[in-house]
């Protein structure tokens, strides 16, 4: 009987222990991510649609601000000079895009329903157009956004431990899918001094490839 009062007592005396172990919820926090990328390329042009979400106005100082859901379309001509429309074929969205000179290409942006799987565009310049399918990157391996910074934050979690405070986490969460010879996700946290704490995970498995501590 003394045995079984004492782990009883040993239980409850742990509860509060237990309680302040517990995870912060760090998708909370999120506050920009890419969550698809739709791929498309001509012989006159590569094209990249973009599920956006960011929070408005978009600023890295680690406070999490609601976010504004839109698509944003870039496409990167051989030819540059030219005046370039992108239209959704299914409901006609779209518009005239803008150039950037810094990277040399063009975009177009706005408020549309993400797509699934592939989406059909045309791309119009001068005269002539393009009908053209874009897919998507991701596949049925290909983590969620929310997972791959769940699984950030696990592996990195006592280099972070500043970013949480009694189960909450103090910060903001960039997350990205990136497309290079296969998917990544940037994952960076955002604490409210400014400083970012950046990774790069593989986007099937979580596993950390990369790391960008603050100096």
């Amino acid at each position: 009987m003394k045995a079984i009062r004492f782990i009883i007592l040993a239980a409850f005396f742990c509860l509060p222990a237990l309680s302040a172990c517990k995870k912060a919820d760090c998708t909370e926090a999120i506050s920009d991510v890419r969550s698809d990328l739709f791929l498309a390329e001509t012989q006159e042009f590569t094209l990249t649609l973009a599920c956006i979400s960011r929070e408005q106005p978009f600023l890295s100082d680690g406070i999490v601000a609601p976010r504004s859901d839109y698509i944003e379309i870039t496409l990167t001509p051989a030819l540059l000079g030219e005046r370039y429309t992108v239209t959704l074929l299914d409901d006609g969205w779209g518009g005239e895009m803008s150039y950037r000179s810094a990277s040399g290409d063009y975009t177009f942006s706005g408020t549309h329903a993400y797509p699934a799987g592939s989406v059909s565009l045309r791309v119009s310049w001068g005269d002539e157009h393009r009908d053209i399918v874009a897919t998507s990157v991701k596949t049925d391996n290909t983590l969620s956004a929310e997972d791959a910074a769940r699984r950030a934050f696990e592996a990195e979690r006592d280099s972070l431990s500043h970013f949480t405070a009694d189960g909450t986490f103090l910060g903001e969460i960039q997350v990205r899918l990136l497309r290079r010879d296969k998917n990544y996700y940037y994952v960076g946290f955002v604490a409210r001094s400014g400083e970012t704490y950046a990774l790069l995970l593989d986007a099937e498995t979580g596993e950390v490839l990369a790391r960008r501590a603050p100096r």
